[in-house]
């Protein structure tokens, strides 16, 4: 399946499906008006959208023959040159809506505009592997008719110069096709190669900030709601603002040095967003790796909004799908400037009760957001009893490093240990812990 050409003058239009007897997070025309937002922020013009009710998707074609009737109408009367579905299409559903609708439509869907924006705010050597990696991960099932030679591919970055995927281009056969899937697989092995390095590299970095015993604070949430500027107005820096989705893809992070004496490394990681590609969440692995290991979450949440609410509980289904442990976590209420008087409507205070109302813009609140991330971290600490057999000395090391008011007491063949530790640093001894 092709991606984007980032084209200002692709006209687009978008299709959704309601599942019979499912429920989602947002309503269809939400849903909707997300995927204009993601095709806004890949430079596509939108010109109509259409959807249908199915109780299953058709396998072949994804949406009912009737439909794409009235989508092959609809395509002449707006002059559209590109389709996009809000769902992922199989193979298969590519194959036949291609054949139907015909190879000068761009037959596109939620997970290709995704990967294509991630590609051209990729600005890291980092980030530029793990949307690779996703690119190929996404291309490979589907490699058909239209192929780029992936001698063009090269260097992880070619989303942001043009069309990955090609449009309209033919190979001369299935042999080229054999050799392009070869290629992909092998390139596919590299990156992940190449992926392991980094989360290396990042481990070694974490060890180096755990030595240094200050806590880690990471910003979840969902896309564009205003982490960057939380974390410019709490370090005092200039960061990329901007109001559109994903315009931050590679984790920044600053350590926080406020007046009262609290201290602690701030990061801010990729915006979640509903349907978030698996690839995705695979090839980010290394990046999402910093919100596993933080001592306190900060959940930034947008209140102005209308799904806001709905939002909140797609990020915290997605820390759960990627394996998020129990960490406590503070609820920000983020924006409020932009609402009248800063009054924050009953139904979030009711679904939020503990939310801290801030704004990121103005650093209305900020004060009491500081307090309260002091306050976590300083209760943070428990009370944590192991029996750790000598030829652990690594994690002997570690209780000694980290513990307060640590008692050791020798036997034979181990140590048991009692002391205080943080929170994320006990997680590590939790199969040694004493019943």
């Amino acid at each position: 399946m092709a991606l984007p050409t980032a084209d200002p003058t692709q006209r687009v239009l978008l299709i959704g499906v309601v599942l019979r007897g499912t429920t989602s997070m947002l309503t269809i025309d939400d849903s909707l008006d997300e995927l204009e937002q993601l095709a806004n922020t890949a430079g596509m013009s939108v010109v109509g959208r259409m959807h249908q009710k199915l109780s299953i998707p058709n396998p072949s074609t994804y949406i009912g023959s009737g439909k794409i009737a009235d989508l092959i109408d609809l395509i002449e009367t707006t002059a559209a040159d590109a389709v996009v579905f809000d769902s992922e299409l199989s193979p298969r559903n590519q194959k036949e809506l291609e054949k139907l609708i015909g190879d000068n439509i761009q037959i596109l869907d939620r997970t290709a505009l995704i990967l294509y924006i991630f590609a051209s705010n990729a600005n890291t050597r980092e980030g530029g592997l793990q949307v690779e990696l996703a690119q190929y991960e996404y291309r490979l099932p589907r490699l058909t008719r239209q192929w780029t030679h992936l001698a063009r591919q090269a260097g992880g970055a070619s989303g942001r110069t043009g069309s990955i995927g090609g449009v309209g281009l033919r190979g001369p056969g299935e042999k080229q096709l054999e050799v392009d899937r070869r290629e992909i697989t092998r390139r596919i092995t590299k990156l992940k190669k190449e992926l392991q390095k980094v989360r290396k590299h990042r481990s070694h970095h974490r060890k180096r900030r755990q030595s240094s015993k200050v806590s880690v604070v990471a910003m979840v949430g969902y896309t564009n709601t205003g982490k960057s500027t939380l974390l410019s107005r709490l370090s005092d820096t200039d960061i990329l603002i901007a109001n559109r989705l994903f315009a931050t893809l590679d984790p920044t992070t600053r350590r926080i040095d406020w007046p009262s004496g609290c201290s602690f490394l701030l990061t801010d990681t990729v915006g979640f967003i509903q349907k978030l590609p698996s690839t995705v969440i695979a090839a980010f692995r290394a990046t999402l790796e910093e919100i596993v290991e933080a001592d306190l979450l900060l959940h930034i949440i947008d209140v102005t909004h209308r799904c806001c609410i709905d939002q909140a509980h797609v990020v915290m289904q997605t820390l759960d799908e990627i394996g998020v442990p129990k960490i406590p976590i503070i609820t920000v209420l983020n924006k409020t400037d932009m609402l009248n008087d800063m009054k924050i409507p009953d139904t979030l205070i009711n679904e939020f009760p503990d939310g801290i109302p801030i704004s990121g813009m103005s650093g209305h609140g900020i004060d009491k957001l500081v307090s309260a991330i002091q306050n976590h971290l300083s209760a943070s600490m428990v009370e944590v009893t192991v029996s750790l057999p000598y030829i652990n000395g690594d994690l002997i090391s570690m209780f000694h490093q980290y513990g307060i008011d640590v008692d050791a007491q020798h036997g034979e063949e181990s140590v048991t240990l009692s002391g205080e530790l943080p929170v994320s640093v006990a997680r590590r001894f939790s199969r040694y812990r004493c019943r």
